[in-house]
């Protein structure tokens, strides 16, 4: 397989991506991550994926570029990183007792071809107390995450149930992003 290049900065997605045993580098994409006017939470999360690999794939053009993204959704409204504490506080509030999605999009961007991969999984949250809530903040985990929790941190603990993956809640979906791979490198297989 040739270069890969994981768009991200993320030390999850690095970790993940590590899992699978194959050799990459890492470039943080630069772009804008703002969801559009009248824009669905799918495409949103898929854009975005795409964007990223796409961004990083202009310094690389022959290498595969791995863009991914997640959000998190409650009802139709996507959860952004916290801004502030009243910010992240209403947000475990609406988590609380209640199930939502976490979206994840992938996106391999290589010299033979583009793939995209979406993968979509239900978290139910246990009721959180304010104590609970005011308690979390304090580790400072939540500010730099989507819908302002880590399943893979302290967050965990709140978690009741997921269908779905647990990857992809904390990142990039194994099973899928191998997938992607096996898809390029067939291709490039036979293109030898």
């Amino acid at each position: 397989m040739h270069t890969l290049v994981l768009a991200s900065a993320s030390p999850r997605r690095q970790e993940l991506l590590a899992l699978l045993q194959v050799p990459f580098v890492t470039e943080p994409a630069n772009i804008a991550e703002q969801q559009a006017a009248g824009e669905s939470p799918v495409d949103y999360v898929q854009r975005l994926a795409a964007e990223k690999a796409a961004a990083v794939a202009s310094n690389h053009p022959q290498a595969g570029v791995l863009g991914s993204d997640t959000i998190v959704v409650a009802g139709d409204t996507v959860m952004e990183k916290p801004t502030d504490f009243a910010h992240f506080s209403s947000m475990m509030q609406r988590l609380s007792g209640a199930t939502h999605e976490v979206l994840t999009a992938v996106a391999l961007h290589t010299p033979v071809g583009k793939w995209q991969s979406l993968v979509t999984t239900q978290v139910t949250f246990r009721n959180l107390s304010s104590t609970d809530i005011a308690a979390y903040w304090q580790t400072g985990e939540p500010q730099d995450k989507a819908g302002g929790y880590g399943i893979q941190g302290v967050a965990g603990k709140f978690v009741r149930h997921i269908s779905g993956s647990y990857f992809a809640v904390v990142g990039l979906p194994l099973y899928e992003t191998e997938q992607l791979l096996q898809q390029w490198q067939a291709i490039t297989d036979n293109n030898q």
